[in-house]
């Protein structure tokens, strides 16, 4: 069977860097080996999912340019998951209790006292019907367990090695709540059996889940999939994810004006011991994934790497992929390819070619210093007449050192801050041309143009 893989969100909120980084490692393997990549709504809690935020993380998925090859939600699937709990139930893998949720505190709080794991005890398996029935009068409704069988479950993951559990240090699982909805455990079993998931990556948080879903995938009949966890992230100074940047959301990070493909660039390599290197799609990362590459020490998140490669990524972005993306921002077709290499080099987002675009159209205000006042005026009667090109700036700023004597920093800052206004910027020598002879003369006559 080919790798089948499952990104299964809960529609309560919007994608973070966290899951996004779930998602994009499932789609990369899934993509490297020519399998499938799923997309499942686990939306079961009914009160906190939302249609928007359904829709929000298609939008995000797709501007990551992670395609998805089948979309379920769990809403639908209900029924599935009451034939499989009956079936638990007759074989006795499930079973009732009663205690409310101060009782389970009280239990814990008291196995803590004693220095022993607040482990469930299994109090309602020695219940009698009479005392059920008791309850039942009293108004209680009972959760559901899933019994675990004693013993260690072992299993060989993908980026862990043989890894192993002792099932006596874990609690009974509850899977279904005393007002009859499920929780996660349960469904999502169910469905990676009946969607032939083969595959279950996430993170290392989840990692004491395994060997109770092994146990349910046994238990419901089915094969349970390879497991593979992933290091979990860190900040920059090696702690744990602050509120704020572990809940950076991929909206926040288009609204910044960021690329999807540094987004995806940084997160497919954190963990692993590759260097970070800029492409500008998911499926370039495909080509070179290997999630054998991952390691177990924590990943580090810093923003500042974010915005290098940000950075890097535009430096190597074609005019074929820039082009409509100027066009749209309002720069004439037969100027924008030329200004691009123009500007590229200088620019950190994407949206600031516009405002490079309005320092080579104007109006700019020239900015000339009292002691530049005779070098300007010189330099304006210097420049040569069009057609402009390549080789313009070079020349004139040539025949400017020749007449005036300067050099270096005295000759070329006046000059940059007269034309553009601006202390900084591209290499003028493709910017020239597009700026035109008439604009030029008149910013060096020290007018707004």
């Amino acid at each position: 069977m080919s790798i089948r893989v499952r990104f299964a969100p809960s529609p309560t909120g919007a994608l973070h860097v966290g899951n996004i980084r779930v998602a994009l490692v499932n789609w990369l393997l899934a993509r490297r080996n020519g399998g499938s990549f799923l997309l499942r709504f686990d939306d079961t809690d009914q009160e906190r999912s939302k249609a928007e935020y359904v829709e929000g993380i298609r939008r995000d998925l797709a501007w990551l340019g992670l395609s998805w090859d089948e979309e379920a939600f769990q809403s639908d699937r209900l029924a599935d998951y009451d034939a499989a709990f009956e079936r638990l139930k007759d074989a006795g893998r499930v079973y009732p209790c009663w205690e409310t949720p101060e009782e389970l505190d009280y239990k814990r709080n008291r196995q803590r006292a004693r220095g022993r794991p607040p482990v469930y005890d299994r109090a309602a398996l020695s219940l009698t019907d009479e005392e059920k029935a008791r309850y039942e009068a009293e108004g209680r409704k009972p959760h559901w367990r899933f019994l675990l069988d004693g013993g260690e479950v072992a299993w060989d993951d993908g980026v862990r090695g043989p890894s192993k559990t002792q099932m006596g240090s874990i609690s009974d699982p509850v899977v279904k709540r005393a007002d009859g909805t499920y929780l996660y455990m349960l469904p999502s079993a169910v469905d990676d059996i009946a969607m032939q998931v083969t595959d279950v990556v996430r993170g290392e948080d989840h990692v004491t889940n395994t060997a109770v879903q092994i146990q349910m995938f046994q238990a419901l009949g089915g094969e349970p999939p390879r497991f593979a966890h992933l290091p979990l992230l860190v900040d920059a100074e090696g702690k744990g994810l602050s509120k704020r940047l572990g809940s950076l959301s991929m909206g926040e990070l288009r609204d910044d004006g960021l690329e999807p493909g540094a987004v995806t660039s940084l997160l497919a390599r954190l963990g692993t011991a590759d260097p970070v290197e800029p492409r500008q799609s998911p499926d370039e990362l495909a080509a070179e994934f290997d999630i054998t590459r991952f390691g177990r020490a924590p990943a580090r998140f810093d923003p500042a790497d974010l915005e290098q490669i940000n950075a890097r990524l535009l430096h190597d972005m074609t005019f074929g992929a820039a082009g409509p993306r100027l066009v749209a921002l309002g720069i004439p077709t037969d100027a924008a390819e030329p200004f691009w290499h123009a500007i590229r080099p200088n620019i950190t987002r994407f949206a600031e070619a516009r405002d490079w675009w309005r320092v080579v159209t104007g109006p700019v205000a020239p900015v000339i210093e009292d002691e530049d006042q005779d070098f300007i005026a010189a330099a304006r009667g210097l420049l040569p007449p069009e057609p402009w090109d390549a080789e313009t700036w070079t020349q004139f700023v040539s025949l400017v050192k020749t007449e005036t004597g300067r050099k270096g920093k005295g000759l070329f800052m006046p000059l940059r801050k007269a034309l553009t206004g601006l202390a900084h910027g591209p290499e003028l020598k493709p910017l020239l041309p597009l700026i035109g002879r008439a604009r030029a003369d008149a910013r060096l006559a020290g007018e707004t143009a």
